[in-house]
């Protein structure tokens, strides 16, 4: 319990995540961090009285199979989840180019609409300590910038709604571990183009995989490269960085330069 409930609280107290009579929706996508999240979301409110809590599974298309292992995984774990049905995987399969694009895009639409209708003005995801590392560092290998993932973030669509990562400093290794010991299993990404890939080419993997790797291969070089990628955007030093942003704004260290 300790190693995921005291960085959870930790990222919510650090982070001001949660706030008094916040309704939160908690999204189950039917993965093995989501999960976690909602069993963590119901000690949390046993702590904090003045929050409320809706546990959400949208289904975007999930075969009958996965629907079914999620059905099954949520009465294991005892997570009261409403399960909201869509057709997010045929919309975006029909698509040749981008369909992942596409269906990010439609299930986090779907999802404020959803968290929306519930009357809920925060929503959480089961993104993890290494979700944020990668993603730091994928953005320095494939865009040539250095951003993160942050911890909250308000959105620029709907009003009054908020994105929170209360996972942001639990590591996935635990997460691996606490399922193995209790005999847990759950669903992937489980969509039709995900499936089809993987048949026409089991080598295929995504930059996202790519970069979990590359560190992991670094790791017996680099014994704390994991902590420095993550503490890297928490300690950016302007007076050493030759450009930056703010909003759409552009700055050069020259303008600063005496």
């Amino acid at each position: 319990r300790d190693i995921f409930l005291d960085p959870f609280l930790k990222a919510i107290n650090e982070y001001e995540l949660v706030s008094e009579n916040d309704h939160i929706c908690c999204c189950i996508s039917g993965g093995k961090d989501s999960m976690i999240m909602a069993k963590l979301f119901q000690e949390y409110e046993k702590i904090n009285k003045n929050i409320k809590v809706t546990y959400l599974v949208m289904n975007p298309g999930y075969n009958e199979l996965n629907l079914n292992k999620i059905k099954s995984n949520l009465e294991l774990m005892n997570i009261p989840a409403v399960i909201v049905d869509s057709d997010i995987f045929e919309i975006a399969s029909m698509q040749t180019k981008s369909p992942c694009y596409l269906c990010a895009r439609m299930r986090r639409g779907a999802l404020y609409k959803f968290a929306r209708e519930r009357g809920c003005n925060k929503i959480a995801l089961g993104h993890h300590f290494d979700d944020v590392i990668v993603t730091t560092l994928m953005n320095m290998l494939n865009t040539g910038s250095f951003q993160t993932m942050l911890p909250k973030l308000k959105s620029t669509n709907n009003e009054g709604m908020e994105l929170i990562r209360p996972m942001y400093f639990i590591r996935e290794e635990n997460i691996i571990k606490f399922n193995e010991m209790a005999n847990l299993s759950f669903i992937a990404c489980a969509c039709k183009f995900t499936e089809e890939v993987a048949k026409e080419d089991s080598a295929t993997t995504s930059q996202r995989k790519q970069t979990k790797e590359l560190i992991y291969r670094l790791r017996n070089e680099f014994p704390n490269i994991e902590k420095n990628i993550f503490d890297s955007a928490c300690k950016v030093n302007l007076d050493y960085i030759t450009g930056y942003k703010i909003g759409d704004k552009k700055y050069s260290y020259l303008d600063t330069e005496e």
